[in-house]
Parts: C-alpha cells; sequence; structure tokens
C-alpha cells in the first residue's frame, strides 16, 4: 500500500476547514466526507492516520469557537508556565537553540556574510520551506496557503544580503527532525526584542494557548502589545517557536503570517494529539 504523505493529509484538512465552516456543526461525518467526493471509511482512515482521534472529534476541535474554548480550559500564564512545570509538556527540551541577538547595525548589514541554504520538505501542515545556516535551522514557513514563491520570497527578505543555495537534500534532515520530534538545533538571528517574545512563545506548552497581552507582560513591555504582535509574526521558524499559539484576549485567532487555515490546523492537530495520548479515562467517543 502506498503511504499517503503527510501534505496530503493538511490539504483534506484545508478543504474540510472550508466545508465545515460553510456547512455548520451538525455536518455528519458522511455528508463531510461526500462534500469532499470521498468515501467516509476513506475519510475517517485519514484523519485518524493524521492526528488519531474520529473525525467527529476533531471535528469539534476545526470550530471557529474552539480558539475561546482553548483560552477558557488551557490558557498558559507565562509568568507561572516554568515554576508550574508546564512547559516540560512543549517542544523546549528537543530544542537545542543558538541565539544570535543583533545590534542595530548588524540589523542594517541584512545578514551580509550569511550562507544560507534552503529546500521544500513536507509537513503535517502542507509543503514546508526550511533555511538552514551551518549553525542550524534558521527559517521554516508554510506554502500552502502563500505559495512557494511569496513564501521564499519573504524569508529572504529577512536577509537580503545573505547569500542563499537551493540545497534539499542539505535540509532534509533539518525538516524531519523538526516535525518527526527529533532534536533540532535552530540558529535564531533578529533583534534583542523579537528574541525575548520567542523566548516567550517557548514557554507555551503544546496544546496550550496565551494571549498577545501575556507575552508583552513577560517581556516587561505590558504596554507594547502591537509591537509584540509584530514580533511574534516576524517569527523565522513557525511552528517550532509556536507563535500560533498566540491568540487576542477576545479568543480570536488573530493573525498568521503563512494563513489562518494553518494556524486553526496547527491548534486542532495539536489539541488533538494531546487528548490522544492522555490515558482514556472511558471508553466513550
Amino acid at each position: 500500500m502506498t503511504e499517503i504523505s503527510p501534505a496530503y493529509h493538511y490539504r483534506v484538512i484545508a478543504r474540510a476547514l472550508d466545508e465545515i465552516d460553510s456547512g455548520g456543526p451538525g455536518l455528519t461525518l458522511d455528508g463531510l466526507a461526500a462534500r469532499m467526493g470521498m468515501s467516509p471509511a476513506h475519510f475517517q482512515r485519514v484523519f485518524s492516520q493524521w492526528v488519531g482521534v474520529s473525525p467527529k472529534r476533531y471535528q469539534q476541535y476545526l470550530t471557529l469557537d474552539h480558539a475561546k474554548r482553548l483560552l477558557a480550559e488551557r490558557f498558559t500564564v507565562l509568568d507561572t508556565a516554568l515554576s508550574t512545570g508546564l512547559s516540560g509538556g512543549g517542544r523546549l527540551h528537543d530544542l537545542f537553540l543558538r541565539w544570535e541577538a543583533m545590534s542595530p547595525g548588524d540589523y542594517a548589514k541584512g545578514g551580509a556574510g550569511l550562507e544560507i541554504r534552503w529546500g521544500l520538505a513536507p509537513s503535517p501542515f502542507g509543503e514546508a520551506l526550511i533555511m538552514a545556516t551551518d549553525r542550524g535551522l534558521c527559517g521554516l514557513a508554510f506554502t500552502e496557503e502563500t505559495g512557494r514563491e511569496a513564501a521564499l520570497a519573504d524569508l529572504r527578505g529577512r536577509w537580503p544580503k545573505a547569500c542563499y543555495h537551493e540545497d534539499a537534500a542539505a535540509v532534509a534532515p533539518l525538516a524531519g527532525a523538526a516535525f518527526g520530534g527529533g532534536e533540532t538545533v535552530l540558529h535564531m538571528i533578529g533583534a534583542p526584542f523579537q528574541i525575548k517574545v520567542w523566548e516567550a512563545l517557548l514557554r507555551i506548552p503544546s496544546g496550550h494557548v496565551t494571549t498577545y497581552s501575556e507575552l508583552a507582560q513577560a517581556v516587561g513591555h505590558p504596554q507594547a502589545v502591537r509591537a509584540v504582535g509584530t514580533a511574534v509574526g516576524r517569527n523565522p521558524v513557525s511552528f517550532l517557536i509556536p507563535c500560533h499559539r498566540a491568540l487576542r484576549k477576545s479568543g480570536g485567532l488573530g493573525g498568521y503570517h503563512w494563513g489562518l487555515p494553518v494556524k486553526r490546523a496547527m491548534l486542532a492537530w495539536e489539541a488533538a494529539r494531546q487528548e490522544a495520548d492522555m490515558p482514556q479515562a472511558s471508553t466513550g467517543t
């Protein structure tokens, strides 16, 4: 049997998002599968392989009010996240980071002298664009919503004077570690304020969320919510530095640099996988 790729799984999920939004919460498994031109059995198999829970359960995570439920039930106050041990549920222990805070002068150099290799790789959220220096993974984008050219131009714009080489073979092991749960070496390049925000994002455990205002509090600038939002959007390694876990205080998703459908799918994927990994107290569906 041919193995189904993670990118195919994500495309099914992305189509399901549109169908669920238009069909409402009463849309049945049979009805959802029919709308996407799939048999219920095949649709259920794809969902189960991708996330480990039934389509019915996953559908609950994809609804538009899921973010509000996350804020109510899995809200992380960043000032206490580390002391309570919540960070152990995230990827922090799997990441080895090399921070490189740039001075204003270094920032103006635009990455001059950097050698960056890049390539495309499959991920649970569609095709991913991977960039790396000789010190580690420095860029991670998702192309399904923005397109390849726009994603490449976006990341190259972070370091416009760097020297870029397409080398999919070189970045493939980094992509495998990033999406396979292995140790990932990150080379984070940014201004000091940005790096503070990215460090705070790392304290949000998988399956949990926080707000932009909490992030502002955590970095010592409670009034700088807008600047924090900008720094979140400039995170160059999405998913690994989990900017998708930052929400508006109202429960709205806010923005996402690589498309809101990707953010919704990430939040649902993490919440469902956390549920699937928990010991089952009952046999209910």
